[in-house]
């Protein structure tokens, strides 16, 4: 009987090996039909912005300290000493939301709350009328006022949109740029936005 058994799981066991092994079928969304799982490639991980800081040649009538946005280039440069830059990834305003100009930074902020204009609140009305700083605030650790504006050079909970147009208006950085750029600059800075 033992004999019997053990011959019959080794004929199982022999065919197993042999006969293929049928893959699992998953609902592919983007070609809206049944595909084997193995073929789709797993979503990337959002993970932090693919743009590093880094010191470059810059030449420009602009004095040291002043900062100056390419919104189309999505970078931020930070006038250094000897034709230099700190040259930050940036995420700005998309389509509808773009602006120029040339301002002071007139505030400067750590770990700062964010009121969501009155304008934004009518387009998203369930945003609250008051969010503490935090890691979760959209304003991130750090915040640069520019002037009577309502646009900030500040931080983000979602440094992967570093390098795209995604925001109001608001210059955005990674938080640990954002916290390095806070510390080089100083209230009363000039900040040309060029569009």
């Amino acid at each position: 009987m033992k004999s019997t058994i053990a011959i019959g799981l080794s004929i199982i066991l022999s065919a197993s090996s042999v006969v293929p092994a049928t893959a699992a079928l998953v609902y592919d969304r983007n070609t809206g039909s049944w595909v084997d799982e193995a073929s789709i490639a797993p979503p990337s991980p959002r993970g932090g912005s693919p743009i590093r800081k880094e010191i470059v040649e810059y030449q420009t009538s602009h004095k040291p300290g002043t900062i100056v946005i390419e919104t189309d280039e999505r970078r931020l440069y930070l006038v250094l000493e000897d034709g230099k830059a700190m040259k930050y990834g940036v995420g700005v305003g998309r389509d509808g939301f773009t602006w120029s100009g040339t301002h002071r930074i007139t505030r400067k902020a750590e770990w700062p709350g964010w009121t969501p204009p009155p304008q934004m609140r009518k387009r998203v009305p369930d945003l609250p009328a008051y969010m503490e700083g935090g890691p979760n605030n959209p304003l991130g650790a750090r915040a640069l006022y520019i002037g009577s504006t309502l646009y900030r050079v500040h931080g983000t909970s979602e440094p992967w949109s570093i390098g795209q147009a995604v925001s109001s208006g608001c210059i955005r950085l990674t938080n640990d740029d954002v916290t390095d750029l806070y510390e080089r600059v100083q209230v009363g800075a000039l900040i040309v936005v060029n569009h």
